[in-house]
């Protein structure tokens, strides 16, 4: 079957994993436009339990994901949404593709999932991916904000400033600064993966990023940010245009201000490289700062673009800022998560996605419809544009 042949969707939709990411809003979506939704967790019992939790009870089928049940239970054209972990991603689109299925996730896209993207569009399938928060609402963002900045200023600029910070955190600050929603050894361990990035002109990488951890204000409101994974890759991802000279590009985590003093002891412990005390650790936070029906969380996502000319003037200056609390019908994070992934796979029922290899919204006017979705589904965001500016003169 040609790349160029697209398999029409069933309209059947199997949805793998009840996570707190698994939200009542992206669920709730693919309930009303999916003609079938499955979900699939350890035992049904489970699934019904999640269902039942959202408000969903009796909208979508439950069922067990046992060996071989769910390899039985998929159809040519059917989705497959994987919201288990990154590593489980390959595995399972190698058998959707195996079974005639698209195939979306909201994780980074590694370089299994795009060998198997290969494949896939060779089968005439779709297979979407980092369409979540981060990544996925940060990319759609992205996108709008270089080609709004492009259209004027056009394909050459002397210097260029791009961060993406986005964060989940506590809605009111403890002393910790954060509560954790999933394992605390996966926070932990992000810690301690290089960052690259662009800094000042050059390249550079933070062994221990939360050593560049510097304040940022939005609104008045000072946060913590600091470089995470590799942002390099993104530069062409984002369709920067080789004639603009980056002196910042970096995405990156975003804390509640007092963060990095509040994590003192995880950085010493970190820095030890000893794994058991790590582990240890990790588990300690678990039972300090869980998560509890209590708490409410918030989501913050802040993106900005900046041309400069060589004696500091802004040409260009334009910002999306995401500010989500969550409440107790369903938590920011869940909301953000679920609701552009679930968006995406109206789209793949719909014929709208190409075969093979998707990432969020990539091009300008399938990004401008995302966002005129999540706005219309209780996830705001706000675009800000600053006047061009010459040094010495008051905007």
């Amino acid at each position: 079957m040609s790349g160029d042949r697209i398999v029409p969707a069933s309209g059947v939709v199997h949805w793998i994993g009840t996570g707190l990411s698994t939200g009542r809003s992206g669920l709730g979506l693919l309930c009303e436009r999916a003609r079938r939704l499955l979900l699939w967790d350890r035992t049904a019992e489970r699934a019904d339990r999640r269902l039942a939790a959202l408000g969903l009870a009796g909208r979508a089928q439950a069922r067990a994901l046992r060996p071989g049940a769910l390899a039985a239970g998929i159809r040519p054209g059917d989705v497959v949404v994987s919201m288990l972990p990154a590593t489980e991603h390959p595995a399972l689109l190698r058998l959707a593709t195996a079974r005639g299925a698209h195939f979306a996730c909201t994780s980074y896209t590694s370089e299994a999932l795009t060998e198997q993207a290969a494949a896939a569009a060779r089968a005439g399938l779709v297979v979407l991916t980092e369409a979540g928060l981060d990544p996925g609402i940060d990319h759609v963002l992205s996108h709008l904000l270089v080609e709004r900045a492009r259209e004027e200023v056009g394909d050459r600029a002397e210097s260029v400033t791009f961060t993406s910070y986005c964060g989940g955190i506590p809605a009111e600050p403890n002393d910790f600064r954060y509560r954790f929603s999933w394992a605390p050894y996966g926070v932990l361990a992000a810690l301690r993966t290089p960052a690259r990035h662009i800094d000042g002109g050059r390249r550079r990488t933070a062994r221990h990023p939360w050593q560049a951890t510097r304040t940022l204000v939005l609104d008045g409101e000072p946060f913590e940010v600091y470089p995470n994974r590799d942002s390099l890759p993104f530069v062409a991802q984002y369709r920067i245009p080789d004639g603009w000279h980056l002196r910042t590009f970096v995405r990156g985590t975003l804390r509640n201000a007092g963060w990095r003093t509040a994590w003192t002891e995880v950085f010493d412990t970190v820095l030890t490289g000893d794994e058991a005390r790590i582990r240890s650790l990790a588990k300690e936070l678990a039972d300090r700062y869980p998560t509890t029906q209590a708490d409410r969380d918030r989501v913050v996502l802040s993106v900005e673009l900046t041309v400069q000319d060589t004696d500091g003037g802004i040409r260009w200056r334009g910002s999306h800022l995401l500010d989500l609390r969550g409440d107790e019908t369903e938590s920011a994070m869940a909301r953000c998560v679920s609701l552009p992934l679930a968006h995406g796979v109206t789209r793949i029922l719909d014929g709208a996605l190409p075969t093979g290899l998707n990432r969020a919204a990539e091009d300008p006017e399938e990004a401008a419809r995302w966002v005129r979705f999540l706005h219309a589904h209780g996830v705001p965001t706000t675009f800000t544009r600053t006047p061009p500016t010459r040094p010495g003169v008051a905007p």
